[in-house]
């Protein structure tokens, strides 16, 4: 392993297996037969960041290849549902209204806090470098939140309302609501003695990666200062000498220009439209026709298409530290 972070990485791992191994007993060692499908392991890395871009902390996942895997044989659910930000937003403006407490958690390893069916056992290569020797799974975050009371939304399957507190669910990702901490405090609890790893990582001022602020008045701003400026740096605009521009597009649409040069191999226009997508459905509606408008050539874009792109990047340059305000009545009706 590699690179100005190698340390804190090769820590990540560590963690990871020893959670997978001491804490969640995941696996068992078996000796390998003909007949298995003996997928190959890898690791996925990722450094987690606060909403103003400050590093959070180093994480390491250990992966089976599931590409080498066939579906209807080896597999038969592919679909899991995540929390839609209507729904965290929806929150965020009853949280004002009602005079909610908010806390934010985050769940160790949640993706094998469920059991596989017999039908589907999985087979993989140990982690390279670590010798490991463990058991099996356990349960869904859901299956442990109705036992204990709370009631999925037929409005959002990530949503559960329960008497005292309202918990909303992304991936490994939790929001929690109620009108006195220790009702938060006390689901907490209940959850950790179920076995599931949660761990309180304070108020819900920053989710999913979009930086939350409450003000005197009641109102609610939504910045990502963190991903604009990755965005900006990502076009080759964080020089000074590059100006800003006061619209995110020319008036009408982008055409195709099909005979137009290829867009510029250095920058990774898919990976730029992805992040300008998060950021535009999160806290930046007024570059959402613009960038829609960009993602349309994300196969093959041409040099107009990243001159579009590099438009919207002047624009967020200027405009940085904007984001949307959310201003709720008095009234839920």
């Amino acid at each position: 392993m590699k690179g100005p972070y190698a340390n804190e990485y090769y820590e990540a791992c560590r963690t990871e297996l020893k959670t997978l191994i001491e804490d969640l007993d995941c696996w068992e060692l078996v000796l390998r037969t003909p007949d298995m499908n003996v997928l190959p392991s890898t690791w996925a890395f990722k450094c987690k960041r606060y909403p103003d871009g400050r590093v959070k902390k180093f994480k390491a996942r250990f992966c089976a290849r599931g590409d080498r895997q066939v579906e209807g044989i080896d597999y038969f659910e592919t679909w899991s549902p995540v929390a839609q930000w209507l729904t965290v937003r929806l929150m965020m403006i009853l949280s004002v209204i009602l005079r909610l407490k908010t806390a934010q958690a985050d769940i160790t390893a949640a993706f094998v806090h469920a059991e596989l069916p017999p039908e589907e056992q999985v087979f993989i290569h140990q982690p390279r470098g670590f010798k490991v020797h463990c058991d099996e799974g356990e349960l869904y975050l859901s299956s442990n939140l109705e036992e204990l009371g709370l009631v999925k939304s037929n409005f959002d399957p990530c949503l559960f309302i329960g008497a005292n507190v309202i918990v909303v669910v992304y991936v490994d990702d939790c929001l929690l609501y109620a009108k006195e901490d220790k009702h938060i405090e006390d689901l907490l609890v209940q959850l950790r003695e179920r076995k599931v790893q949660i761990n309180r990582e304070g108020s819900a001022e920053g989710f999913l990666g979009v930086d939350v602020s409450y003000s005197s008045n009641d109102s609610i701003s939504l910045t990502q200062e963190g991903l604009t400026k990755r965005i900006i740096t990502a076009l080759g605009l964080d020089s000074s000498y590059s100006r800003s521009t006061e619209t995110p597009a020319e008036v009408g649409p982008l055409p195709k220009d099909a005979n137009g040069t290829p867009a510029d191999p250095l920058y990774n226009y898919a990976s730029i439209v992805g992040m300008l997508l998060y950021l535009s459905g999160h806290s930046r509606p007024d570059i959402a026709f613009a960038v829609h408008q960009c993602a349309r050539y994300t196969f093959k874009p041409t040099s107009r298409h990243f001159a579009a792109l590099k438009r919207i990047g002047r624009y967020l340059k200027g405009t940085a530290n904007k984001g949307l305000i959310l201003r709720p009545s008095n009234h839920l009706h």
